[in-house]
């Protein structure tokens, strides 16, 4: 997709004259068949797609790869879409799926990892040496924590999804998104120490929930 750089639509598409939420009337008039209202929706989910995208899979062309595919997808489910259930959720379930079924691919066909690793983002704004080391170290925890635990925490703390859309994303039940989200911390909690990620007592599952 052309743009100004992987990952990004070329402008920000102006929202239609409609009352109300204006996604409902994007997502109705693209049902319609109208391609500007579906060019809306691209515009405003394209980035948040794409950087849960790198982050599941740490090299950008296979990021803007696979959102790509999603919203080519959606756009052909499109009219199975309910009007009133939440938009992002089944987007992002749509991509988690594209995700999964790219991870089985790469299994059975033994592919060799790319020699082009991912950079950092130079946009990343400057500041102290122990602020910078700080975000290294977080990068290096989420990165190694297995796929199912960093794709729920990137959708709860980077998207700020509820544990129910977290669950409807991922196709679990929302006890099993709950469980990934607060063992996930734990593990980071462990690997980088406290405070890093502030205090979420609503995120921690039940006693004896697994």
């Amino acid at each position: 997709m052309d743009g100004d750089g992987p990952g990004r639509l070329p402008a920000e598409p102006a929202e239609p004259a409609t009352t109300g939420d204006p996604e409902i009337g994007w997502i109705v008039a693209a049902q319609a068949g109208d391609r500007d209202a579906f060019a809306r929706l691209v515009g405003c989910y394209w980035d948040r797609l794409y950087r849960w995208m790198y982050q599941l899979t740490r090299d950008r062309h296979k990021a803007e790869d696979l959102t790509q595919e999603t919203f080519l997808k959606v756009l052909a489910a499109l009219g199975s879409f309910r009007t009133g259930t939440n938009f992002r959720a089944w987007l992002f379930r749509i991509g988690h799926n594209n995700f999964v079924n790219l991870k089985r691919a790469e299994r059975k066909n033994v592919q060799t990892l790319s020699d082009d690793p991912p950079s950092r983002d130079p946009g990343t704004p400057d500041g102290s040496a122990a602020d910078r080391e700080s975000l290294r170290l977080v990068a290096r925890a989420v990165e190694d924590l297995s796929a199912e635990f960093r794709s729920a925490l990137l959708l709860r703390v980077d998207d700020q999804l509820s544990f129910r859309d977290v669950a409807a994303v991922l196709n679990i039940t929302e006890e099993t998104a709950r469980w990934r989200v607060f063992k996930a911390r734990q593990k980071l909690m462990k690997a980088i120490g406290p405070g890093l990620w502030g205090d979420d007592a609503d995120d921690e599952p039940t006693e004896g929930l697994r």
